[in-house]
């Protein structure tokens, strides 16, 4: 047990500084380059206070975000920590994710019981007031509202109580202290302006300072140096004031110099850079470094050999009532030392190293700053990388500065902070000072929160507060203790990995520091599993059972596993758990996840056995291969396992068996061959549980082909020549084991082609590239590829498509310029006729298609030409012939094969017109292809009127008459020019028109008349909308079929003995069709008054 936080010793040995225990910070955080010049003292204090900024630091050194942790964790509990989202947990068998950040409770809060009660007891009964300033070194003093300072020794007995209710009336509160370093001198500030110096040995006054600074004025602040001699005061004029203290003949005087007047701006805050024993030699220790802040920016100030400033650093714009900060820390960097200033005015904390370079060049260097989004009232460092800030709303919040991740905020409220108003308004002295300071000291507390060797302590209005650091192991036991296990490991596996912030307690070798963590783990862990056995519900619904082993389980099998514990896992933590029958099956089902993972290689053959028995009994065969694939199963039953997994098609888990448990490689193919077979010799369709099983026996083959072991993994070294040959030889057999009287030669070859031909030919391929400079497997290729000629070239069972695979294969492998395959030539011929001369016409597309292929990979160099073309045309292969053809640049013969084949026609229009068009083919070539194209043009046409049309109006302007001389048909030619002006209308009215195409007169009359007789109903139209034909010869165009037709009605009237009489057209006719006198009327009209509008138009034009 660890001794109350009230007896011990506020003094803890582990908060001396100790390179070697200090984890190095990146060096890119503080490598910035110096600043030349700094400014003096002088130009400051002549400065304009609202002047903008004279000199700024850039700050080159960006935040490095892969080095800081992006999860921060805020609470305000005393327990900080971020119990993280748990949900995982209860998802069956999934692993358990270590990345939540958790730090636990960082600060140990306590009451100094002893010194507040008397602090109280003494305002009560010698009236000392209420307390208004602490500080703390080897003693504790408090100072009172009445003068007094009491002073308190490390075990919280009164051992002084300095100064009179007398002299307080006189000298007013109490309202700053300091100790010297030391601890033999205090010096007490007074809101009057008076200053006093103790000997804390006997408590003797040495000295009374009443001139150090202008009257009427309240001490804000007053600090020793590291110089004994030396001190500083900061007054509530705004001034600051070195103190020189001086012995002569035995009179203690003190000398005063003003650094700062208040009348050039007002310095509420000052810090000078102390420096502990250890590090008394640092080269910066002699310049007696001083740090102040106005309102408006900070100074840094040396006050050795002699008064200089070395930087000053302006806030920007501020909230006025923000409280100005300074803290000094020496902080490791690189294994060197030196002093960094944290400052901050609001809620950005600002960083300056102070370093000196072997030159003995000093470098002011700006570091990345703190964003913390509060109203920071108070600021100190707790070590080297911890800082503690108070916000406004008495609010402490922890902060791992490297990484700027805040660790743990905690609520003071409660301790009744005393604030130094009073003293920043200097009421004592009548309240003479300016609007800014009395606004900032609303919420000045710089008097009652100090903090020396890694504590803090917090002055209340009643009570005394010291917080502290817990070291790693109470850190962890708090979580313990509220029996949050789950965060208790997270956190003690950050220290075991080195990842924790603020860690205290944790020394020497890492190894050894690891083996401290993991001691304290494995005690977690058993106490962790004894809590959730006796928290089981004995009663109740199984899920709820199940589900409070799932929240513990996937965690303590995760842990022993981080820590290789396996032997702690299975033969300590599991026993304890089989006790429960419900916990040894979320155990068991829990293990899954990190076989799979390989995070679990090797299990105990007890837990092996009680496995894969849970599983099985509850039907998780999926489960069961997986975990067998993935584990070490030489302690099984190799047989009883192997039945099993057939039992269940695990046909994975069988494979992994033999190989791994049996070095047998060649009996799960028999196997699977032993299924697949049968119905394939019969010519049944497979079932899918069959079909399963030859993609997995096609993979098999692959990869113990390749080397590699199914379904992952690699064979042993040592084994892949072997297990390449046994399965070439397993696949040239001659029989199977078992085979019958009926069984045809090489069964296994012919088993795998009729499952699938194209797959196992990648196979083949494959093997092929692996094995180029194997000459054995190469000779056990060519023996396979001889095997394959010999059963699919003999036999009529294979379709064109499985033959045509098979020499599409061949082909590639023979086109490769390192080809080791030897083919005769006769089989391609035999192939060919095969394919080209079918018994029937069956498959005639699939035989097209498939010797296209072969010839498209290389196969025609085995084919004679002629033979092949002749045997193409006999077959109908239009496509056949067009790939010849195209070999030997005969594209006007192309153009036969387009038409005559049926599939294809409409398609060559577009074939014409690319080739016509395209570069690339020789003028020649381009010729014949147009004269062809021009000789069937009449069965273009009759094709696709409209595209050839459109061909025509391209590549064929100049032969449009002799085209519609060639095509003799009418409604043909109707139909071809209907298209043709069709498209040359589109042509003149589109954005860019392609090919402008202008027809004669005479064409548009023809297609006039053509009009009468196919459409007349159309005719009026196209009048309206045509210009290119004669007025004159359409009239008559259109009056010669009209006046036909009337002429043979009228003589089918006369025959029946009809007369007309003397009338209108439409009145001698009554009888004649309605559409056709209503055409030949509109015509007319519209004829006549195109013909009036166009003599107007003439009439118009001038002369």
């Amino acid at each position: 047990m660890s001794e109350s936080p009230d007896t011990r010793s506020l003094v803890s040995a582990s908060s001396q500084l100790n390179l070697m225990e200090i984890d190095t910070i990146d060096d890119k955080e503080f490598d910035i380059p110096q600043v030349d010049t700094p400014p003096t003292l002088e130009s400051i204090l002549n400065e304009p206070e609202d002047e903008e900024e004279p000199f700024i630091l850039e700050d080159t050194c960006l935040l490095n975000t892969e080095n800081i942790d992006a999860h921060s964790c805020e609470t305000s509990s005393l327990a900080s920590s971020d119990s993280g989202d748990r949900t995982h947990l209860k998802r069956k068998r999934k692993t358990v994710e270590l990345s939540t950040t958790v730090h636990g409770s960082v600060l140990r809060h306590s009451i100094l019981k002893g010194i507040s009660a008397q602090i109280v007891s003494a305002a009560d009964k010698v009236d000392a007031g209420l307390p208004t300033a602490v500080t703390v070194s080897g003693v504790i003093v408090v100072g009172t509202s009445h003068g007094l300072a009491l002073v308190f020794d490390l075990n919280q007995a009164l051992r002084l109580c300095l100064g009179s209710t007398a002299t307080g009336a006189e000298y007013g509160a109490v309202s700053a202290l300091s100790i010297n370093h030391d601890c033999t001198r205090l010096l007490c500030g007074f809101a009057k302006g008076h200053i006093t110096m103790w000997d804390l040995a006997n408590g003797k006054l040495l000295r009374t300072i009443t001139d150090a600074h202008p009257p009427g004025t309240a001490i804000l602040h007053v600090k020793f140096t590291d110089d004994p001699t030396l001190a500083v005061c900061n007054d509530s004029g705004g001034s600051v004031f070195e103190l020189a203290f001086r012995r002569l003949m035995g009179m203690r005087t003190c000398e005063s110099r003003c650094l700062f007047s208040g009348s050039k701006g007002e310095v509420c805050n000052v810090e000078p850079l102390l420096t502990a024993p250890d590090l008394k030699d640092h080269p910066i220790t002699q310049y007696s470094l001083l740090a102040m802040a106005s309102l408006t920016k900070i100074l840094v100030i040396g006050l050795k050999p002699s008064l200089k400033v070395w930087m000053t650093f302006p806030y920007g714009k501020t909230d006025p009532t923000s409280v100005p900060q300074l803290a000094w820390q020496f902080v490791p960097v690189q294994k060197v030392v030196n002093p960094v200033l944290a400052f901050c005015r609001g809620d950005t904390v600002h960083f300056l190293l102070v370093k000196k370079d072997e030159t003995g060049t000093i470098h002011v260097i700006k570091q990345r700053h703190l964003q913390l989004n509060c109203d920071i009232i108070s600021l100190n460092w707790i070590n080297s990388r911890t800082l503690v800030v108070m916000d406004s709303g008495e609010k402490l919040r922890v902060v791992d500065r490297p990484s700027q991740e805040e660790l743990e905020s905690l609520d003071v409220a409660e301790v009744q902070l005393v604030y130094n108003s009073s003293h920043f308004k200097s009421l004592a002295t009548g309240g003479n000072v300016s609007q800014a300071l009395a606004l900032v000291g609303e919420k000045a507390c710089y008097q009652s929160v100090c903090s020396y060797a890694g504590q803090m302590v917090l002055l209340g209005t009643k009570s005394a507060h010291i917080l502290t650091l817990r070291n790693w192991r109470e850190r962890v036991d708090c979580l313990l203790k509220q029996e949050r296990f789950v965060e208790a490991l997270s956190l003690a596996w950050s220290f075991h990995e080195g990842t924790a912030k603020a860690v205290l307690g944790l020394f020497g070798d890492p190894a050894k520091r690891k083996g401290v963590v993991a001691d304290k783990m494995i005690a977690i862990l058993f106490q962790y599993v004894e809590l959730s056995v006796k928290k089981c519900p004995e009663h109740g619904k199984i899920q709820v059972m199940e589900q409070h082993f799932q929240d513990m389980v996937p965690v303590m099998v995760d842990y022993c596993l981080q820590l290789q514990r396996t032997d702690l896992l299975f033969n300590q933590l599991y026993t304890r758990l089989v006790e429960n029958c419900v916990a040894r099956g979320v155990f068991l089902e829990s293990l899954e996840p990190y076989i799979v993972s390989e995070r679990l290689g090797c299990v105990t053959a007890p837990v092996m056995r009680d496995l894969l028995t849970h599983l099985q009994d509850n039907n998780m065969m999926d489960s069961v291969e997986n975990c067998l694939i993935h584990l070490d199963i030489t302690s099984l039953d190799i047989q009883q396992v192997v039945q099993m997994c057939w039992d269940n098609q695990l046909y994975d888990a069988m494979i992994y068996v033999f190989n791994r448990g049996m070095n047998d490689y060649i009996t799960p193919m028999e196997k699977l061959f032993q299924v697949i077979g049968p119905p394939l010799r019969e010519g049944r369709a497979l079932t899918d549980e069959q079909v399963v099983m030859g993609n997995k026996l096609l993979v098999y083959i692959s990869c113990s082909l390749a080397g590699r072991a199914y379904p992952l993994g690699d064979i042993p070294e040592d084994l892949v020549s072997q297990v390449k040959n046994q399965v070439f030889e397993f696949l040239i057999r001659l029989h199977s084991a078992e085979a019958g009287q009926e069984e045809e030669l090489y069964p296994y070859i012919r088993t795998l082609v009729h499952f699938d031909t194209p797959e196992f030919l990648n196979v083949l391929a494959l093997t092929l590239e692996d094995f180029k400079n194997d000459k054995q497997a190469l000779e056990y290729q060519q023996r396979i590829v001889d095997i394959l000629l010999k059963v699919m070239v003999e036999n009529s069972d294979f379709t064109p498509s499985q033959v045509g695979c098979l020499f599409t294969f061949l082909a590639r492998q023979l086109a490769k310029p390192d080809n080791t395959l030897f083919v005769n030539r006769k089989l391609f011929d035999q192939v060919l006729e095969f394919l080209c001369s079918p018994d029937d016409d069956s498959r005639h597309t699939e035989r097209q298609q498939v010797l296209l292929e072969l010839l498209q990979v290389g196969g025609v160099v085995q084919f004679d030409e002629g033979r092949l073309l002749g045997l193409a045309e006999k077959a109908e292969f239009y496509q056949i012939c067009e790939f010849l053809y195209e070999q030997k640049h005969l594209y006007d013969k192309i153009l036969d094969c387009y038409l005559r084949d049926p599939l294809r026609k409409e398609e060559i229009f577009n074939y014409i017109h690319n080739l016509l068009s395209m570069p690339g083919y020789s003028s020649e070539e381009k010729h014949c292809v147009w004269e062809k194209a021009l000789l069937h043009i009449a069965e273009l046409v009759t094709l696709d009127p409209a595209k050839s049309a459109d061909l025509v109006a391209m590549h064929f302007p100049e032969e449009v008459r002799p085209i519609i001389t060639r095509l003799q048909d009418d409604h043909l030619v109707f139909q071809f020019l209907r298209c043709l002006l069709d498209q040359s209308a589109t042509s003149r009215e589109g954005p860019h028109p392609q090919a402008l195409l202008r027809l004669s007169p005479d064409l548009h009359e023809l297609h006039i008349g053509l009009l009468c007789r196919f459409t007349p109903r159309q005719l009026t139209d196209f009048l309206k909308a045509s210009q290119d034909y004669r007025l004159e010869e359409a009239v008559q165009v259109t009056s010669l079929h009209y006046s036909i037709a009337v002429c043979l009605y009228l003589s089918g009237l006369q025959t029946r003995g009809g007369r007309p009489g003397n009338m209108d057209l439409s009145e001698r006719l009554p009888a004649l069709s309605g559409h056709l006198i209503k055409s030949f009327l509109l015509t007319k009209s519209v004829l006549s008054g195109l013909a009036s509008w166009r003599a107007r138009k003439v009439n118009r034009q001038p002369t």
